[in-house]
């Protein structure tokens, strides 16, 4: 069962962390010390910063059934390419937008930084019930809430039903089963890879772990726990140590750039392993129509059926002078039907965050991924199969850059991935210290 992240995990720190989150100077304790606004008497405009496409379609919908309330959307540079410095910089300045969109991941980098509201105040938990418990479980953390899930991304395999075909293989159900159809396919389709490993995406990683029951970042009282090395972490770093030297997977490029395009194409790449979102970017795959499908994510013997890759909040910004009306937009266009079916249809968004309605577009079979619904019969219990102790940090980006940086050495200088999890396990300690927060290593 989730555990919220203390709040003293966050406050126990010095001026030095305060002062440096995000490498912008921290400015805002208003969303920690201010009482709650009430709601305002008379007409409100909200502005409403993101990176998804059309998304002011969606908010316009709010608007016609909300007289009083006009919601504004800016689009802005997606998260690290941008977006988070316009943000951080708006906000330390005294200004930045209502609501914001925020990662999943980054949440308790900006709660540390006192840039989001905790909208627990303003009535957010009382709507729990409404989102799915994994996505909530990102949002719900230090005793407050600090954002609505707005999208996921479930774990599935994704792969070429003509490859399998050809030797004779079934989608894999183990992690076991996967090395073992990759040396099949190895053998009868020379050239042929199971998948690519991408050795400078430590987020890919964090999302195997998290799969096999691992948890990076434990809080215990006043500090950090990083355990990038307990039993479940190094079966994972050990078994893609393997899949790398024995030659099953292609480390030259990475997912969804143009060669992956071309070799998905080809039929020399057979599986990707991704999350739910991938499945717009594999239908842009040269004449890949009716050639895939799509199967629940390879499991270990113990850990949990699947993971999260990606997801993202609206988080009401701590300068708000409108957080209740910024909240309730929120609630709504993360819960009701027809908001997320244009957010769906529109912006192009993951897996939907709401408990019961995966959205309309998505129930039925589609015609690129061989008349499957795999929605409905993959995607869905694999968002059920959550870990729901993983835990993300302040510091998410340095940490996860950390061990991306690790990971390249496997190429350049053939440090196994099993080894360069203990090197960044001390490396993020010496980071999180560095920046004030009490952290140590965990004790095997």
């Amino acid at each position: 069962m989730h555990t919220s992240i203390p709040r003293r995990a966050f406050l126990g720190l010095g001026a030095a962390a305060a002062m440096t989150v995000g490498g912008c100077t921290t400015t805002n304790n208003r969303a920690e010390t201010a009482g709650a606004i009430p709601p305002a008497s008379g007409p409100v405009t909200l502005t409403y910063w993101s990176w998804l496409k059309d998304l002011q379609i969606v908010a316009d919908l709010y608007n016609q059934v909300n007289p009083n309330v006009r919601v504004e959307v800016t689009w802005i540079p997606s998260s690290t390419s941008g977006g988070y410095q316009k943000l951080y910089s708006a906000l330390a300045a005294g200004g930045g937008p209502d609501i914001g969109q925020v990662e999943m991941r980054m949440i308790p980098e900006f709660v540390l930084a006192g840039d989001l509201v905790d909208i627990s105040r303003y009535g957010a938990r009382e709507h729990k019930d409404l989102f799915d418990p994994a996505a909530w479980s990102y949002v719900d953390l230090a005793d407050g809430v600090y954002g609505i899930p707005q999208d996921t991304g479930p774990v599935a395999l994704f792969y070429r039903t003509d490859v399998f075909d050809a030797v004779g293989a079934s989608p894999p159900t183990t992690w076991q089963e996967w090395a073992d159809t990759a040396r099949l396919i190895q053998e009868n389709r020379p050239g042929t890879y199971m998948d690519v490993f991408n050795v400078a995406d430590g987020n890919m990683l964090a999302t195997l772990c998290q799969q096999a029951g691992g948890n990076w970042f434990v809080p215990e009282g006043e500090e950090w726990v990083i355990n990038l090395t307990d039993e479940a972490c190094l079966q994972v770093a050990a078994f893609w140590d393997t899949a790398i030297d024995d030659g099953l997977v292609n480390t030259a490029f990475g997912s969804f750039s143009s060669p992956w395009m071309s070799a998905m194409g080809a039929g020399t790449l057979a599986t990707h392993t991704n999350g739910s979102w991938a499945d717009a970017l594999i239908e842009a795959v040269p004449s890949g129509a009716g050639k895939f499908k799509v199967a629940p994510m390879p499991r270990w013997d113990t850990g949990y059926g699947s993971s999260y890759s990606g997801g993202s909040t609206a988080a009401v910004m701590a300068n708000s002078r409108h957080p209740q009306e910024a909240t309730d937009f929120i609630i709504w266009m993360h819960s009701d039907p027809q908001a997320l079916d244009s957010l769906i249809t529109n912006c192009g968004t993951g897996w939907s965050p709401a408990a019961d309605y995966i959205g309309k577009v998505r129930e039925g079979p589609s015609e690129f991924f061989s008349g499957q619904s795999y929605n409905t019969e993959v995607i869905a219990p694999m968002a059920r199969e959550q870990n729901l102790d993983w835990l993300w940090p302040p510091l998410c980006q340095q940490s996860i850059n950390i061990v991306a940086d690790g990971m390249r050495r496997k190429l350049t200088d053939g440090t196994s991935l099993v080894d360069s999890l203990a090197i960044s396990q001390t490396e993020i300690v010496r980071a999180f210290q560095r920046r004030g927060l009490r952290a140590r290593e965990a004790e095997q």
